[in-house]
């Protein structure tokens, strides 16, 4: 690949509202945008969407920074292709999202220089992927779905406070009645509360997502044995053993796949082909990202196993500016998945600059 600089750009992103779950509330959104450059000048663009605080995932900005610049930026010198980056990274244990934004980088770059769209490059079969609407909060409002349902979302992405979820399912019923929902716990429930999510069978949903805490298996799989809503797990699947894992034991019918918490676009390719060889259907996670991200992420998504929408959405969904050029658009419910080399859309220094909170390059 020839790689002879890599640049961490930490930046901050001001929200135009805060994204709120009962796990806390992001006011800015701070990502590292990371740039991999070759000896002829061509640039290869990941993210490590880590947050500020460990609440998602162990991971902060701060670790993510750390375990970068000292152990996996040395290690991917004289790497001849992205697919060797798990290897080479192997000593590093856990981490998956620092690895993830660093990956990413390494897989534009590769397919920029064979001159081919990252949906090409890693098997990609679709042209466009349904976006699907996630609901914080704080933006729980009728006229935001009536707003989102305006732009064409075909999904809609409920988050809930334990306690007061039938409440708030209903409630969008009401206005709402044939709006397909789901809802997502962030793994807030215990064993206690076992038998409350069982009762929540009888809303329609389309699935729950994570009701049990991140790295269970078991709970998940006693509640998907008595329900005939679908769970899918999230924050449990952190690699492809947890994948295997899960659907051996039967804790979920549909897996989340998020790039950023798989450690990378390989593994969450390997996750999507183990979960096509067992019949369970995928969708493809956000994570209040920037274009860069929401590019990998519709790469990844125009693979056949992605069977419903993802929490994909356009540029502005989140954001007043984004730092690509052209801006992803949700038009009648679907996102056109880039053809341009690479992830398909370009860097806007200036807008990219203003949001730049620190950075620092590594020459290999």
């Amino acid at each position: 690949m020839n790689i002879k600089e890599v640049r961490l750009i930490q930046v901050e992103m001001p929200l135009k509202k805060p994204f709120v779950t009962h796990q806390g509330t992001l006011e800015k959104r701070p990502v590292i945008v990371v740039e991999a450059k070759d000896h002829i000048g061509l640039s290869g663009w990941g993210e490590v969407t880590a947050f500020p605080s460990p609440f998602y995932t162990s991971e902060t900005i701060q670790t993510a920074r750390h375990v970068l610049s000292n152990f996996l930026i040395p290690a991917v010198k004289g790497l001849k292709k992205p697919e060797q980056f798990h290897k080479a990274v192997s000593f590093v244990k856990g981490h998956p999202m620092a690895k993830a934004g660093l990956e990413g980088a390494l897989w534009d770059l590769a397919a920029k220089q064979q001159n081919v769209s990252l949906s090409c490059l890693v098997g990609g079969v679709k042209e466009e992927v349904e976006a699907g609407a996630v609901i914080s909060l704080s933006s729980y409002t009728a006229e935001e779905i009536d707003s989102l349902l305006d732009e064409g979302y075909t999904r809609f992405k409920l988050k809930v406070e334990k306690g007061k979820e039938r409440e708030m399912i209903l409630s969008v019923r009401e206005t709402h009645p044939d709006l397909p929902l789901m809802i997502d716990a962030n793994g807030m429930y215990e064993e206690e509360n076992l038998e409350e999510v069982v009762k929540l069978d009888d809303l329609g949903l389309l699935m729950i997502e994570q009701p049990f805490p991140s790295g269970d298996f078991y709970l998940h799989q006693q509640a998907q044995k008595q329900m005939k809503t679908p769970l899918c797990l999230d924050e449990s699947i952190q690699s492809y053993e947890d994948a295997k894992q899960a659907i051996a034991l039967g804790s979920c019918r549909i897996m989340n796949i998020k790039i950023s918490r798989i450690g990378g676009l390989s593994a969450a390719i390997h996750v999507h082909d183990l979960c096509q060889s067992h019949n369970i259907p995928v969708w493809c996670g956000g994570m209040v990202e920037t274009g860069i991200s929401k590019a990998h992420n519709l790469a990844l998504a125009s693979l056949p196993n992605f069977q419903y929408p993802g929490d994909l959405s356009g540029s502005l969904r989140y954001f007043e500016k984004d730092i690509i050029n052209p801006y992803f658009e949700v038009n009648n419910g679907m996102m056109q998945v880039p053809h341009g080399k690479g992830i398909g859309v370009s860097i806007n220094k200036e807008v990219l600059r203003s949001f730049t909170k620190q950075e620092d390059r590594f020459t290999l």
